[in-house]
């Protein structure tokens, strides 16, 4: 696993089709899911209500919201995802596929593993890098989510 740090562009571009990195574990808690209901409006009971969600869910408890899994994602390419040099910012460009394979119990601990697909610049100061994610959970077989994610760097003279 390589450290989240700075590169020139060109070493960027090389370690596509190589380059992979894995998050560091973080918690689910019931409070982060609460607050994601009430920041959404999605306060469907399956993951604001435990003791309904485990008495009428084959899930056992509450879930997260497949969004704030994906949410998630962006607090753990910061940890480890390398910055292009030069970088003024980074733009969520997007996702070309994304999946939701498996419930996030509350209490769980999920982790991202990042693979570096392709990294081109798409125009002069546009660095675009696509990444295959997926969001696993602690002693559980299927991913949580998997995604192709879409980055933009705006690069330029600071």
């Amino acid at each position: 696993m390589l450290d989240r740090k700075t590169l020139p562009v060109d070493e960027l571009k090389r370690l596509a089709g190589t380059f992979t990195a894995t998050s560091s574990w973080a918690t689910v808690s019931q409070d982060m899911i609460d607050t994601f209901a009430q920041a959404t409006g999605d306060n469907q009971f399956i993951h604001v209500d435990p003791a309904r969600a485990k008495a009428e869910t084959p899930f056992g408890g509450t879930i997260a919201h497949g969004f704030l899994t994906l949410s998630l994602l962006s607090s753990m390419a910061y940890e480890v995802l390398p910055v292009p040099m030069g970088v003024l910012m980074g733009i969520n460009y997007g996702f070309d596929k994304i999946r939701f394979l498996s419930p996030v119990p509350a209490g769980s601990k999920v982790r991202a593993n990042f693979s570096l697909v392709e990294c081109e610049q798409r125009k002069p100061g546009e660095l675009l890098s696509r990444y295959e994610v997926a969001v696993e959970i602690e002693g559980i077989d299927s991913p949580a989510l998997v995604a192709d994610w879409l980055g933009l760097a705006i690069i330029g003279l600071r």
